[in-house]
């Protein structure tokens, strides 16, 4: 069998159709539309091309067309880091703070600033004289959704609600790919398609609930994600949708590629082809599972599969015409990277990396201020009794620096290697040291170390949480029970060291908890005794800098949660239901949070008054003064929140970081388009809320702090 599929290669090679003794580059015209470029590719692409086009590389040789592969990059490139296989590609970048502290920002300009710094260094390393490693599609942003803290992922998303994570995931498409009207800078490959969030037995987990969730819920910030924001990438996830897994499931060309114009990249995640044989039990060979992959529309994937796909053609399960059609995708991102082009054409980013004399992108001041002010936007100050924040340091002798992570910047699985840490301790240390003040410090409280520096201190600041992948690399390796990476789910919520920060605060009141995590904890006793609570995420180069910005008030924290923190586990739904009716998410949750979504204080305060609402038949608008009543300069996240119909729970749909001075009022204006307004209509097949319906509106800076409400009929 395999010397007769041999034959048929070398047939098709010398006389098949399409075949080239000469290549035809006429897919160089740029005046051709896109389409026609495609296909100029593709009708002369031999069987073996299209074989190898079904992996991680974009590239035809024979066709001039360059070797692109896959980087990661959720908060910054990765080439090196944890999760990173091959040393001969560790390369410095510039390391942000995780997706899911992005995320706390609610600020899509920052957001989009960070993915442009990931992109312009991929463009930089691919494109430079020494490079070794050509990756131009990178796997970010992560466009699920966290509807349960307990899923080891947490990290890697953005938060629990579709439509902030789908404001996120939009800004970090157009950031990474640029605004070129050709070109892209990247492609930017969202993960994970879809209702990707337990890791536990994810390789034959079935994620079941209706289309109404798939619209409004799991599918809708990859539909913007594609739509709105431009990607033309994505992953399929380990999981099944109602029985069938992801892989191989209709929806990815019914809706993915036919509803949603998604013409670009599928590709399987990795080992998913050998699962649905061993996990999920779909297909009794390798063979049969390949095909149903590349029938469904999946054009690359993410492990071995070149000989079950030969077996396949043998079998006649695969036609040639099967996967020219599953391979058309990858040809149009190979076009938009500028990788179907003549040498001279005029690609705005193809210059990147070229001038060897000019500074790395990762080593200039940008990205360094970059980084430090991602630290301080992302921020968020869940507690400050007695206004214990901003610290006066001029006005103390010592203070106490305690924690496992007061000195030490972790890196996550999918993070790269900075080219430096400025970690807290350094940080506080450059601020100590003018004013003659003194450090005391300890990593923990062997012999009372801890307890001790706090007694001696006038001030303490203990920085601790989770590590990210579990203290060494080793897959599934999460030995904390309420850490969670990557293929383990957290199983607890309570803070390691919260023993240890309560002994603390129990030696001296004067407490600042900076919970360095990357998600939320439900902190008992501890979110009771300790005055003021700091929370970041792992991994930025300039965690120390940025968390001094806002310690000492030189940045006035802004961010807000983007997931509920519960207060207890069991107020928590069982872990496996995935219909969050049933009370995942603060839109269906009955019990009382800890700190609830869009949640997050400043150290000013402000009031909201004078809703106006009003509608032109197109969008809704809300009007309102947003007055800044405190004494420092700061800004507010104002959030909008729509009740559809009665007994219905509010929801978020749109929002604005407005800054506003001390003292000072500002009139902001939240629009929303009707036709992205409401929940997803069956019969209709759209999300427009429907001329007649009475509808309630609420605005404020927290999910359950809206002291604005109002309700406006749509006009007919």
């Amino acid at each position: 069998m395999k010397n007769l599929l041999v034959c048929a290669l070398v047939a098709v090679v010398a006389v098949g159709a399409g075949a080239q003794v000469a290549p035809d580059y006429s897919f160089h015209d740029l005046s051709l539309p896109d389409s026609v470029r495609v296909e100029r590719v593709l009708g002369q692409l031999t069987l073996e091309e299209k074989l190898s086009l079904l992996s991680t590389d974009l590239g035809v040789e024979r066709l001039g067309i360059g070797h692109c592969g896959l980087v990661e990059g959720l908060h910054g490139l990765e080439l090196g880091g944890p999760g990173s296989q091959r040393p001969e590609y560790h390369r410095s970048t510039t390391i942000f703070p995780q997706a899911y502290g992005l995320g706390e920002s609610w600020d899509t300009t920052l957001v989009r600033r960070v993915a442009e710094q990931a992109a312009t260094e991929a463009r930089y390393y691919t494109q430079h004289p020494a490079s070794v490693r050509r990756s131009l599609v990178q796997l970010a942003p992560n466009a699920d959704l966290a509807r349960d803290p307990r899923w080891g992922r947490t990290e890697e998303s953005f938060g629990e609600d579709p439509r902030l994570t789908a404001a996120m995931t939009v800004a970090t498409v157009r950031g990474l790919q640029g605004n070129d009207a050709r070109y892209w800078r990247v492609a930017s490959l969202m993960k994970h398609f879809l209702a990707n969030s337990n890791e536990f037995g994810r390789d034959s987990s079935d994620s079941r609930f209706d289309e109404r969730l798939f619209r409004d819920y799991y599918a809708y910030p990859f539909y913007k994600g594609v739509t709105e924001g431009g990607s033309r990438a994505f992953m399929a996830a380990y999981n099944s949708w109602n029985g069938i897994p992801m892989a191989m499931h209709p929806c990815l060309d019914s809706i993915a590629r036919r509803e949603w114009g998604q013409n670009g990249i599928i590709c399987t995640d990795g080992g998913a082809l050998g699962l649905l044989i061993d996990a999920h039990k779909q297909f009794p060979t390798r063979a049969e599972g390949a095909a149903a992959i590349v029938k469904a529309g999946t054009g690359m994937f993410l492990d071995r599969y070149r000989d079950d796909v030969e077996e396949a053609l043998e079998r006649g399960l695969l036609t040639e015409d099967d996967i020219t059609r599953a391979v058309r995708g990858n040809i149009f991102v190979a076009l938009k990277l500028g990788l179907l082009d003549a040498p001279d054409a005029p690609n705005p980013y193809k210059e990147i990396g070229r001038d060897t004399l000019a500074p790395a992108p990762h080593a200039t001041d940008h990205a360094r201020a970059l980084a430090r002010e991602a630290v301080a936007r992302t921020a968020v100050l869940l507690k400050n009794d007695g206004a214990m924040l901003p610290l006066r340091l001029d006005s103390v002798r010592k203070v106490a620096l305690i924690g496992p992570y007061a000195d030490n910047i972790v890196q996550d699985w999918y993070c790269g290697r900075a080219p430096y840490g400025v970690t807290l301790r350094k940080a506080l240390a450059e601020e100590l040291a003018p004013l003659g003040v003194e450090l005391l410090y300890a990593t923990d409280n062997r012999m009372d170390s801890a307890v001790m520096a706090a007694r001696e201190a006038d001030v303490v600041i203990v920085c601790t949480g989770n590590h990210p992948y579990g203290t060494r690399p080793d897959w599934k390796f999460c030995p904390v029970p309420s850490d969670g990476r990557e293929a383990a789910d957290r199983r607890a919520l309570t803070l390691p060291d919260a023993d240890m920060v309560r002994q603390i605060v129990r030696a001296n009141p004067r407490t600042v908890l900076v919970l360095v995590s990357s998600f939320p904890y439900a902190l008992g006793a501890v979110a009771e005794e300790v005055p003021a609570i700091l929370h970041t995420t792992h991994c930025a180069q300039e965690q120390g800098h940025g968390l001094m910005d806002v310690l000492t008030g030189r940045v006035n924290p802004a961010g807000h949660t983007t997931q509920t923190w519960p207060a207890d586990i069991l107020d928590l739904p069982p872990m496996m239901d995935y219909d969050i009716c049933h009370g995942h998410t603060y839109m269906y949750s009955t019990a009382a949070p800890l700190y609830p979504f869009g949640y997050g204080l400043s150290y000013t305060t402000f009031e909201y008054s004078g809703l106006k609402l009003s509608t032109d038949g197109d969008t809704l608008r809300a009007t309102f003064a947003l007055t800044n009543t405190g004494s420092r300069d700061g800004e507010e996240v104002a959030q909008l929140y729509l009740r559809t119909a009665a007994g219905a729970p509010l929801k978020l749909r749109t929002f604005a970081r407005v800054a506003v001075p001390a003292g000072e009022s500002r009139r902001v204006e939240l629009s929303l388009p009707l036709a992205d307004a409401g929940d997803w209509r069956p019969a209709e097949r759209d999300f427009r809320l429907p001329a007649g319906a009475r509808v309630e509106v609420a605005v404020g800076g927290c999910s359950t702090q809206l002291p604005l409400r109002g309700e406006i009929r749509i006009k007919k």
